[in-house]
């Protein structure tokens, strides 16, 4: 049961836990592209299909992974793919040709997949009810503050040593996480306990998607198709810009202005329901966004890295917390799946399709568009989603 302090232990144990998976996953995506063709002799195609099977299997297996929670228990399920994601961690170490990276890659996807949806209920189970909003967007925190760590870590490690080096240590860190796996106490829910008693055949709908948690997931997936130019693309564009070199501070200003902003904007979806933050937090994207699309000063594009910290980091863990709070606890594995998986189609469909609208209009008025995009989806959310939503706060 949660208690009343927001960092108790097992709270904190999720949020290291949860930091130290995504560290390791940003890490490698950061430098599996330079591994593959310096270590490996591949490709830049190969590197890309490296990266894109990991996202295609763990794409595949999110909408399934919600009912292997409810089948198997979050306590298994949760740590039977932490077991699993870091023995495939440690074959890294053994890796000797592309076609052995590759099989690996798109088995690890898999328990990343079951991995990242069974870890939010557990840790929404330790955070006190009245501060949901603010427990969740610290959580959500530990993985933004990851897309800094992560290659910050495998840059500065391949820089002075090896990449196996940076394999061990990457498999050590993510070994700690599968310790705290076991050290969190985790109860399944009064569903799960009595199911034996009425088991359904066959799948449905309702096994895979969680309804309830679609709309506000649409809304994530048109968010993430935005940010999806940021993620995928700054560097490029950058570079075009002669600002390659301040690029690396721009991910440190993001999660920095995350950060202080985190404490304010969980008291506020608390105390004043999802839209008090949510209508402003777009605000912020989509000014970040034209601000990138102008950029031609290292200021210019930090003060765009704010903008988008305190919008976008603002975002999606209110987006998240809306999907769990919509349905009842036995529901929280498939609300997240649902959630995640059309929130994960909207960032490779935007790297796929955000990539050709560059080839064709170029990365200034690409940046509008997305800015023009996320000031849609604040539209649509005020007019299809924002009324679901303020009944799922006062609940």
């Amino acid at each position: 049961m949660p208690q009343q302090s927001l960092w108790n232990r097992n709270f904190i144990l999720c949020v290291c836990n949860n930091l130290f998976l995504f560290t390791y996953y940003f890490a490698l995506l950061t430098i599996l592209p330079v591994y593959i063709m310096q270590e490996l002799g591949g490709t830049v195609k190969q590197a890309g299909l490296a990266l894109t099977l990991f996202l295609v299997s763990s794409i595949a297996v999110r909408p399934f992974s919600g009912l292997i929670v409810e089948r198997l228990g979050k306590a298994f399920s949760f740590r039977a793919s932490a077991s699993l994601f870091v023995c495939f961690a440690f074959s890294y170490l053994w890796v000797d040709s592309m076609w052995s990276l590759l099989a690996i890659r798109f088995i690890h996807g898999i328990w990343f997949s079951i991995l990242t949806t069974v870890t939010v209920p557990i840790a929404h189970d330790f955070i006190p009810e009245q501060r949901k909003g603010e427990g969740m967007g610290y959580f959500v925190m530990s993985t933004n503050l990851a897309v800094v760590f992560g290659p910050l870590i495998a840059l500065s490690v391949v820089q002075y040593s090896s990449f196996n080096d940076l394999f061990v240590l990457l498999t050590v860190l993510i070994s700690l996480g599968l310790i705290f796996s076991w050290l969190i106490p985790i109860t399944e829910s009064v569903s799960l306990q009595v199911s034996g008693t009425k088991e359904r055949v066959g799948l449905s709908w309702y096994d895979i998607i969680e309804l309830k948690a679609v709309p506000i997931g649409l809304i994530a997936l048109l968010t993430a198709f935005a940010y999806s130019s940021i993620m995928s693309f700054i560097a490029t564009y950058t570079e075009s810009k002669a600002l390659l070199a301040y690029t690396s501070l721009f991910f440190v200003v993001f999660a920095v202005s995350m950060i202080l902003v985190r404490p304010w904007v969980g008291k506020i979806y608390d105390s004043r329901g999802a839209s008090a933050v949510i209508y402003p937090s777009f605000l912020c994207f989509a000014l970040g966004l034209v601000l990138v699309s102008i950029v031609n000063s290292p200021w210019m594009l930090w003060l765009s890295a704010v903008l988008i910290g305190m919008g976008y980091g603002s975002l999606f863990p209110c987006f998240q917390t809306v999907a769990i709070q919509s349905v009842p606890k036995q529901r929280m594995g498939h609300a997240i799946s649902t959630f995640f998986t059309l929130f994960d189609l909207g960032m490779a469909v935007g790297s796929v399709v955000i990539g050709l609208v560059i080839a064709h209009l170029g990365f200034q008025t690409t940046y509008l568009i997305c800015a023009a995009i996320v000031l849609l989806t604040l539209c649509i959310y005020k007019f299809k989603v924002a009324k679901t939503t303020r009944r799922v706060s006062e609940a």
